[in-house]
C-alpha cells in the first residue's frame, strides 16, 4: 500500500491566496495545496464508503494490504472500535487536536502509527508553531509530496514536570491544555472555587471546562500533594495562585501563623519531585506586579513567589506565557 499526500492544507491552500494575515503573508504562494491522499495512484475521499479489496469499510477508512488507514479531516469520528486500530491517521488536528486523544483513548491508533496533520491553514501563526504543537500531539506535518512509510518516527517523550507562569488573561491555561490535548486520560485538577454566588466567576469556571476536552476527568480539591501522589494518569493543575489563596483560607493565615501554610508547600514541592505521571501546572507570575499595599498581600506574594520558584527548580521544562506566545525559561 503506498499512501503518499500530494497535498496537506486546507481547501484554499497555504498561504490563502488574498489572505493578509500574518500567518498568510510569512509564506511563498503555492506552499502548500489542498489536501490530496493517493491510495496505490487512486486518489481517496473522506467521509464517504469505499470498496477496497472486496470489503466495504466505514467512511473515511481504507485498508489494503493489513494497512488500516483513517483519513477524516474535518468529519465526524468513527464508532469507538470501528476499523481501528489504524497504522495510519490523517487529522484536521487544528481544529480540534482532542479528536486524537479521543481515538487513542478508544485503542483506535495503532503503536508505531503514522499521525500526519492534514487540512493546515492560517489557524497557525507559523509552521515552526505548527510543529511545535503537533509535536506535543504525537502528530506531525510532512511536505506536500511525502509518501508515508511505516512504521512512523518514535513519538518525543513529553517532559514529567511542566511548569507555566504568566500574568493574568496571558494564554497560560490555554497553553497548558494544548500541551495535553491529544492524550487520551487527562485529570484537570482544578483549585480554585466553584463559582457558586458568584456570576462572574461562575462564568468563568463555566468557559474553562467548555474549552477542555469532553473525555477528560475533572478533581476539584486542594490536597495537591495527595492528587499528585496517587495519579495514575497525566494531570493538569490550573492552578497554584488559587492553591496558595485556599491553602491561607484553610488555615486562617491572612492574618494568623503562616507556618502551615509553608508546611502545605513543602509537601506540594515533594510530591512534585516524586510524580508518578506527566504534569502541567498553571501558575501566576506575581514578580512583575506592583507591592501590594497589605501585609496579608504580601505574604500571599510571597508563598507564591517561592512555590514557583521551587517547583521551576523541579521541573523538566519551564515558561512564561506572556499575550499567548510562549517563552521558554
Amino acid at each position: 500500500m503506498k499512501i503518499v499526500l500530494s497535498g496537506t492544507a486546507g481547501p484554499r491552500g497555504r498561504p490563502e491566496p488574498g489572505c493578509p494575515c500574518a500567518s498568510c503573508l510569512t509564506l511563498p504562494g503555492g506552499h502548500r495545496r489542498p489536501t490530496e491522499v493517493l491510495v496505490d495512484g487512486q486518489a481517496i475521499s473522506p467521509g464517504s464508503h469505499v470498496l477496497v479489496d472486496g470489503q466495504v469499510l466505514p467512511p473515511g477508512s481504507h485498508v489494503r494490504g493489513g494497512v488500516r488507514l483513517l483519513f477524516e479531516p474535518d468529519a465526524a469520528l468513527p464508532d469507538d472500535g470501528a476499523g481501528g486500530p489504524y497504522d495510519v491517521v490523517l487529522l484536521d488536528l487544528l481544529g480540534r487536536p482532542e479528536r486524537l486523544g479521543e481515538l487513542r483513548r478508544a485503542g483506535m491508533v495503532a503503536a508505531g502509527a503514522q499521525v500526519v496533520a492534514v487540512g493546515l491553514d492560517h489557524r497557525v501563526r507559523s509552521e515552526e508553531e505548527l510543529g511545535r504543537r503537533l509535536e506535543l500531539w504525537g502528530a506531525r506535518a510532512v511536505p506536500d509530496g511525502t509518501v508515508l512509510e511505516l512504521p512512523g518516527p518514535a513519538r518525543v517523550p513529553h517532559p514529567r514536570r511542566t511548569l507555566l507562569l504568566g500574568g493574568s488573561r496571558s494564554g497560560k491555561s490555554a497553553e497548558a491544555e494544548l500541551r495535553l490535548a491529544a492524550e487520551p486520560h487527562v485529570t484537570y485538577v482544578a483549585t480554585g472555587p466553584s463559582g457558586a454566588g458568584d456570576g462572574e466567576w461562575a462564568a468563568r469556571v463555566r468557559a474553562h471546562r467548555e474549552r477542555r476536552p469532553a473525555h477528560w476527568d475533572t478533581a476539584e480539591t486542594t490536597d495537591l500533594a495527595g492528587t499528585i501522589a496517587t495519579a495514575t494518569t497525566p494531570l493538569l493543575v490550573d492552578g497554584l495562585g488559587t492553591w496558595v489563596a485556599a491553602v491561607f483560607d484553610e488555615h486562617g493565615a491572612w492574618e494568623g501563623p503562616r507556618e502551615p501554610v509553608w508546611r502545605r508547600c513543602d509537601e506540594l514541592v515533594e510530591a512534585w519531585r516524586r510524580t508518578p505521571v506527566e504534569i502541567v501546572a498553571v501558575s501566576d507570575e506575581v514578580g512583575l506586579g506592583v507591592v501590594p499595599a497589605t501585609a496579608s498581600g504580601r505574604a500571599f506574594r510571597d508563598v507564591l513567589g517561592k512555590l514557583n520558584e521551587r517547583l521551576a527548580a523541579e521541573s523538566e521544562y519551564v515558561a512564561l506565557v506572556v499575550a499567548g506566545r510562549l517563552l521558554p525559561l
